[in-house]
């Protein structure tokens, strides 16, 4: 990569990490923000419902608004935005009819990133499968420090203190824009578009991505609860080897974790697949892959579990830099931040039914029929993918 491309992933990966550890900053502080506020968690959780909307509805007119300004202007704003309301939600964590205000406003201004900076990465790195890849390992991180760090700073400070470092981490981005030398206004020439790309192509790439969504965020919305219920003996056992530290609550949250790093290294693989191969066949096999690991975990416990679910996740989420490369090459060039916000309405947006069908599914069948549900979807993902790639035709390695 040139200097300008490394620029550009310099941005968009610091940009990465903090859309991600926004979003998951607030469930971190849950229980000891109920407490201080004598709320229900239940209440106390309905106060990022609006976070979390706007992270997801906002991606299409962000999007637009990318592919009008320019990314460069966009993350800008987002950098701001997202910081002063960490600031806003830091002096108001006492006050929940602000502090539901300041949250929205996170999840308002974070939902610019996705395609923003992916639209930048799409148009200006020529080796999009590896940007996208390394782009992706940042948001992983992201996700996996979130509860790291904000347990920790809650635990020593304060929620209030949790929330001013947000506000700073996201200023901080505004520096790293303007240390960046990258212009967002001249595309570079990236590998070939499939040619013979149509509106009844992406429509299929787009169910895909939203079964995808559902498969996502019901995993990642049960992993942690999941984890604590089917992992006695193997908390017993690591709690005996610390002398008792610890509960079967702090494990899962750390084992959780250790699944989206486990994805960090999948991206990677994924970035080299979509570089050597077609793009297609690896969407495809590392789909595939989730199918059989779903089902060995709604059958499995313990130290099984938590290998089946690193397989799992190692996959599920190391098909995003192909899933997104995918895209980039459907997509004219000056739609890109456009295309990638329509992608994330509907994973982010129609993916959050998966909480529903949670529920349903663990209230009448149990725990690990949720697993298995969830191999159901990713059944259909694979052959939406299979239709997808008879759509395309005849298509060059680079697809």
């Amino acid at each position: 990569m040139n200097s300008r491309e490394r620029s550009i992933l310099g941005v968009t990966c610091f940009g990465h990490f903090m859309s991600h550890f926004n979003m998951l900053v607030f469930p971190a502080v849950l229980l000891p923000l109920a407490g201080s506020l004598q709320f229900s968690m239940t209440e106390t959780l309905a106060l990022s419902f609006w976070m979390y909307l706007l992270f997801g509805l906002t991606a299409l007119p962000w999007g637009l608004a990318a592919d009008r300004f320019g990314p460069r202007r966009l993350l800008g704003i987002f950098h701001l935005g997202a910081g002063l309301c960490g600031f806003w939600a830091a002096f108001n964590v006492d006050n929940p009819d602000m502090l539901w205000i300041a949250l929205a406003g996170i999840g308002l201004f974070s939902g610019i990133y996705h395609p923003a900076g992916l639209g930048w990465i799409a148009k200006g790195v020529k080796n999009t499968s590896r940007g996208m890849a390394y782009n992706g390992m940042f948001g992983n991180l992201g996700l996996a420090m979130a509860p790291l760090l904000a347990g920790s700073v809650n635990y020593f400070w304060g929620t209030q203190t949790v929330y001013l470092l947000l506000g700073v981490m996201n200023l901080a981005g505004l520096v790293v824009l303007a240390m960046s030398s990258a212009e967002s206004s001249v595309p570079v020439e990236t590998k070939k578009r499939h040619q013979g790309n149509s509106l009844a192509v992406f429509l299929v790439l787009l169910v895909a991505m939203t079964l995808g969504g559902v498969v996502y965020r019901g995993t990642s919305i049960t992993l942690p609860a999941y984890f604590e219920l089917q992992n006695g003996e193997l908390y017993h056992y690591l709690t005996s080897l610390s002398g008792g530290l610890g509960s079967a609550n702090v494990v899962a949250t750390i084992l959780t974790s250790g699944i989206f790093f486990v994805g960090m290294a999948g991206q990677y693989v994924g970035g080299v697949v979509g570089e050597r191969f077609r793009l297609t066949s690896g969407y495809l096999l590392f789909h595939l892959i989730t199918i059989p690991m779903a089902l060995a975990m709604a059958a499995s416990s313990n130290g099984m579990l938590v290998f089946f679910a690193m397989v799992h996740g190692f996959f599920l989420l190391g098909m995003q830099p192909l899933e997104n490369t995918l895209v980039a090459r459907l997509t004219p060039a000056n739609f890109l931040s456009s295309a990638f916000g329509l992608k994330f309405i509907l994973t982010f947006g129609v993916g959050a039914l998966s909480v529903k069908m949670v529920g349903l599914v663990k209230t009448t069948w149990g725990f690990p029929a949720v697993y298995q549900t969830l191999a159901g979807f990713s059944t259909l993902l694979v052959l939406a993918i299979i239709i997808l790639i008879k759509t395309l035709g005849p298509t060059p390695r680079t697809d």
